[in-house]
C-alpha cells in the first residue's frame, strides 16, 4: 500500500510556513504594542489599578483582534501576508483561484488565539486528509502553496559601433 503525497506530512512547508507566521506575528506586535502601552500609560496616570490585571487579557484580545483582520485582508487582496510572501508562499482555493473574503474569515479565525491555532496546526496535520492544509483550511477549501519566483529579465545588451 502506497500513500499519496496528499497523506504524507511536508515538513518544509509547515517549517515555512511558521517562519512566515513569525515575521508576521513581528510585524502585528508593533501597533498591537502601541495600543498596550497607550493603555499602560492610562492606568499609570490615572490610578486604575484594578485595570493593571486586566490589560493581559485586553493585550490578547487586541493581539487576536488586530492578527485575525491583518490575516484576512491581506489574504484576499494581495494573495498571502506579507511573511508569506517574503518566504514565496501564497494562499489560494484549492481549485487555484484567489481566496475570498468568506473563506479568508474560515481558514482565519483560530488565529483569534495561539492556543487555538496550535489546534488547528495540529488536527491539520494529524488527521486523514491533505498533510498540507490545517485543519480550518479544509472547511474553507484553500491551501497555502509554494509560489515559483519569477526570475528577473536579463540586463539590456548595449551594442557597441564599430570604430
Amino acid at each position: 500500500m502506497t500513500t499519496s503525497s496528499s497523506e504524507q506530512i511536508d515538513w518544509g512547508n509547515w517549517a515555512i510556513r511558521l517562519a512566515a507566521y513569525i515575521i508576521d506575528a513581528i510585524i502585528i506586535a508593533i501597533p498591537a504594542g502601541i495600543i498596550y502601552l497607550i493603555l499602560r500609560i492610562f492606568v499609570a496616570f490615572t490610578g486604575a489599578a484594578f485595570f493593571a490585571v486586566g490589560l493581559f487579557i485586553v493585550f490578547d484580545f487586541l493581539w487576536g483582534i488586530i492578527q485575525v483582520l491583518y490575516f484576512i485582508f491581506l489574504d484576499v487582496y494581495w494573495g498571502g501576508t506579507i511573511g508569506k510572501k517574503f518566504l514565496g508562499l501564497q494562499v489560494q482555493q484549492v481549485n487555484g483561484a484567489a481566496v475570498t473574503f468568506d473563506k479568508s474569515v474560515i481558514r482565519n479565525i483560530s488565529k483569534i488565539f495561539w492556543v487555538f491555532l496550535i489546534l488547528d496546526w495540529l488536527i491539520g496535520i494529524l488527521t486523514p486528509g491533505d498533510k498540507r492544509q490545517k485543519y480550518s483550511d479544509r472547511f474553507a477549501g484553500t491551501i497555502v502553496v509554494q509560489v515559483p519566483s519569477i526570475p528577473s529579465p536579463p540586463p539590456p545588451q548595449t551594442q557597441t559601433t564599430p570604430r
